[in-house]
């Protein structure tokens, strides 16, 4: 009995691809005339105490060099000293310890592309390992209290597959709490929100409905419809989804209103991962946001850099 053969696919556009992923590693493409030209600060800020000495521009660049070899600080230092000099750059390199305590009140600007007209986002989030004893230790001797993640909470653009807004809270920060934060970061209207069953909560759904944002949202399998034929009032789009999914099944649903386009916000969280590993190499929270926000931001520059295109044989 033959068996049904797999779809593969193909990569049209190669060559372009090909070329951004050597960019991604260039350190002139980090070092750029721009940053080098902002690296010492204006020293206009009313801080307390010593003017800073090097820009925030710097202190960015040297944390995402950090970012992109997943060195520790004192790595960072050292790299980045042998950098200028092969570079012939007369610019001094902070200490280790600067770049650590900058790194906890950086502000960092995902870098997101222009758009223009109202834009459909996928949420989602993913946990990120922090420290404590290795898996075999934990499988053997159970947990531990000093083992504990963090959560990623990312609203990407899937047209441009860009990040939007990006949160990291303590493993007890439920997806729905982060929607409208999430939605504040975003630059211009929203059209769509898609989420899975965490995001079913009617705070969210309350949310949504007065920003005038569509809900792309699974119901909870037991869920009861709220404002039925005979009650005054529109009907609410939770109860518009179940109905549809009695009349259609979950499946068919899902395939109707476009459901599956949420798996993109699953492939941000995968390049992610792939791009940066699976833990946050800080240990205070105020860093690991920082961490967390410079690698959302480098992802975006890696997508503007260049995607694969694929045709499927």
């Amino acid at each position: 009995m033959a068996g049904t053969r797999k779809g593969t696919y193909k990569i049209t556009n190669w060559r372009q691809y090909n070329e951004s992923l050597v960019q991604r590693g260039s350190i002139t493409y980090w070092f750029s005339d721009e940053v080098l030209a902002q690296w010492h600060h204006a020293n206009e800020q009313s801080k307390v105490g010593h003017p800073f000495v090097y820009s925030d521009t710097a202190i960015e660049c040297l944390l995402s060099i950090r970012e992109l070899f997943r060195l520790p600080y004192r790595q960072t230092e050292g790299l980045a000293r042998s950098l200028v000099r092969l570079m012939e750059v007369e610019v001094e390199i902070p200490d280790y310890t600067s770049l650590a305590k900058r790194a906890a009140t950086l502000g960092v600007s995902l870098d997101v592309s222009r758009h223009t007209g109202p834009i459909d986002v996928v949420v989602d989030s993913t946990g990120l390992k922090v420290f404590g004893e290795g898996e075999w230790k934990m499988r053997t001797h159970g947990k531990s209290k000093r083992r504990t993640w963090r959560k990623l909470h990312l609203t990407v653009n899937p047209e441009t597959q860009e990040i939007e807004a990006e949160v990291l809270t303590e493993n007890s920060g439920h997806d729905a709490d982060q929607v409208e934060g999430m939605l504040d970061q975003v630059t211009g209207p929203i059209h769509r929100f898609h989420g899975d069953g965490s995001y079913d909560p009617w705070k969210v759904r309350e949310t949504l409905t007065k920003r005038g944002i569509a809900q792309i949202i699974p119901p909870r399998h037991d869920a009861k419809i709220k404002r039925h034929g005979n009650t005054k009032g529109p009907s609410l789009p939770r109860d518009q989804a179940i109905r549809d999914i009695r009349r259609l099944g979950r499946r068919g649903w899902k395939e109707k209103i476009g459901y599956h386009r949420r798996s993109l916000s699953e492939t941000a969280m995968y390049r992610i991962k792939c791009c940066f590993g699976h833990w946050l190499k800080n240990r205070n929270l105020e860093n690991q946001r920082t961490e967390a926000r410079l690698r959302s931001k480098i992802l975006n520059r890696f997508t503007r850099l260049g995607l694969p295109q694929f045709v499927w044989n």
